[in-house]
């Protein structure tokens, strides 16, 4: 996942930029939405920015932090069926262009479509780089 998000980060424009990776089960990331966004379930993935609102920009390489429930993840490829690690390292993708300020659901139609557009591009890259034949992490 390091090296991956490294990749992520390089081909953002970002390569010095960071952030911390955190993989738990539904549970605890129903518990991280519930306290932090008042939504009482479990999600795929959260993002945390350290670059918004008061005290934004204080250490301008430190993006924040990207909370990825591995066993939601697991029931999203198996319902896809996708490998795991596809949907692993989409998850972290995502969560990283959330803290670059990307956004799906806050934004304009056209934010939400130049998310997703980023999204697959990169995705296509990571693809090529780090996941086999078999859809496996190399």
């Amino acid at each position: 996942m390091r090296r991956i998000a490294r990749k992520i980060l390089s081909d953002l424009g970002c390569p010095d930029a960071e952030l911390s990776i955190l993989i738990v089960d539904n549970e605890a990331i129903r518990e991280i939405n519930r306290d932090y966004l008042k939504r009482d379930r479990p999600t795929n993935v959260i993002s945390f920015a350290m670059q918004e609102g008061e005290g934004g920009g204080v250490h301008p390489l430190l993006l924040g932090d990207v909370v990825i429930s591995a066993e939601r993840a697991a029931e999203d490829a198996n319902e896809a069926g996708i490998p795991f690690e596809h949907e692993l390292i989409f998850l972290l993708l995502h969560g990283i262009l959330h803290l670059l300020g990307f956004d799906h659901e806050r934004g304009t139609v056209e934010q939400a479509a130049e998310m997703e557009a980023r999204e697959q591009e990169l995705f296509s890259v990571l693809q090529d780089s780090y996941l086999g034949s078999a859809g496996y992490l190399l």
